[in-house]
């Protein structure tokens, strides 16, 4: 099985701080896994991030997952790809990329997980908890008890996969959520919107790795 890391920082488009800013940031902050989710570059443009991005995740021991854009498989060091159409069809990618490289997927049920997992998928974002800005979701949210009965749903099909928790989570849904037997956390805004970005990372870091 793969290496999964417990907390997953995940860069967006945002005025104040490049992606190249907050890989930084968050490495520096002590992040491990770090997804680079950007859809506002062109293929050259991408390229060049990522290379800046590889650097800098090299350098502190940091994987690198991209968002999607799986036609940068071996055009970039990268260590994996997410992708958040849960309809994909993952054997296909298992196939493009191989078996050495990390597959993630987004889903919002726990029928979904089960058949990513069945598909070869390494870990997989469960979500949205709460609302979320950065992502246009029509999913309904999925809260505390959402998250407790997929955990206990996989559990007793046993399917062993790391889920994680996604979308619109705040530092304070972090006990809770982590409480629900749910692997890990992914987590945005709360970070990059803080007043202090690597302070932020720490504090969801302390309360995940508990």
């Amino acid at each position: 099985m793969k290496y999964i890391e417990k907390l997953q920082y995940i860069t967006h488009d945002i005025p104040d701080l490049s992606h190249i800013e907050q890989v930084q940031l968050a490495c520096e902050a002590g992040a491990k896994w770090i997804q680079y989710r950007c859809f506002s570059k062109n293929e050259e443009e991408l390229l060049n991030d990522i290379n800046s991005v590889t650097e800098i995740c090299d350098d502190w021991g940091t994987t690198l997952i991209v968002t999607n854009h799986i036609h940068l498989n071996g055009k970039a060091d990268l260590q994996g790809f997410h992708i958040e159409d849960s309809k994909a069809d993952f054997l296909a990618l298992r196939k493009l990329v191989g078996d050495d490289i990390t597959l993630g997927g987004s889903v919002n049920n726990v029928e979904d997980v089960i058949r990513l997992a069945e598909q070869g998928v390494d870990y997989v974002f469960l979500g949205p908890s709460s609302a979320v800005q950065t992502n246009i979701n029509s999913s309904p949210f999925l809260g505390i008890d959402g998250y407790l009965n997929s955990i206990n749903l996989l559990k007793d099909s046993n399917i062993s996969i790391p889920v994680l928790a996604a979308g619109g989570i705040k530092i304070y849904d972090v006990e809770p959520l982590m409480q629900t037997g749910i692997f890990g956390i992914a987590v945005s805004e709360a970070i990059y919107s803080a007043d202090d970005f690597i302070q932020a990372y720490q504090d969801f870091y302390d309360l995940v790795k508990g």
